[in-house]
Formats: structure tokens, C-alpha cells, sequence
């Protein structure tokens, strides 16, 4: 399947995302390669597989250890964001009024 600029740009205001002028075209694109891989997943021969929603119970589980090399400060987080304040990131409000 073939995703065109205006598919791109009704997806982009539904996930309430501001792609670029420049980002369309490659966006297009990308969008096309998910969603024909997606459709490859379809020729899969799955018979006598059985479906599976989770993890096995007795699934190994590792433990849980902070990697202090890895751990980013508040600062490094937040270096990326578009708007912060206090150590938070500030986002857009998502509820919206709506008149009953």
C-alpha cells in the first residue's frame, strides 16, 4: 500500500503531529515501508502455531539494575524537549472541551 501526501497529512493532524514541508515526501515513504511489511507478516504460514497473548508465567526474567553509565540527569532529558519548567516536560493540554 501507498501512502500519498494527503494520507500523510489527515495522519499527521489525527496524531496532532507538525511534519515539515521538507519531512513529507521521506515521511510518505517510511509510512509506505511500514505498512508493507505489515501486509509481508499476511504470507505467513501459521498453521498449527498457537496464539499467544503473553509470556510464559515460568518466563526468565533478568533483574531490575539501575546502569548508573546509562542514567541521564534531569538536565540531559530535558535537553531535547521543546518546552520545560521546573525539571518537567510541558506538553499541550489534550483534553478538550466538548459541549454535551
Amino acid at each position: 500500500m501507498t501512502i500519498d501526501r494527503a494520507e500523510v497529512e489527515r495522519i499527521a493532524a489525527l496524531a496532532k503531529l507538525a511534519i515539515p514541508e521538507e519531512r513529507m515526501a521521506k515521511t510518505a515513504e517510511q509510512l509506505s515501508a511500514v505498512l508493507e511489511f505489515v501486509a509481508s507478516l499476511r504470507s505467513l504460514e501459521l498453521a498449527g502455531c498457537e496464539p499467544s497473548t503473553f509470556a510464559p508465567a515460568d518466563a526468565p526474567l533478568r533483574e531490575d539494575v539501575i546502569d548508573e553509565e546509562r542514567r541521564l540527569s534531569t538536565a540531559q532529558a530535558l535537553a531535547g524537549a521543546p518546552e520545560a519548567e521546573d525539571g518537567f516536560f510541558l506538553v499541550p493540554p489534550i483534553v478538550e472541551n466538548v459541549a454535551p
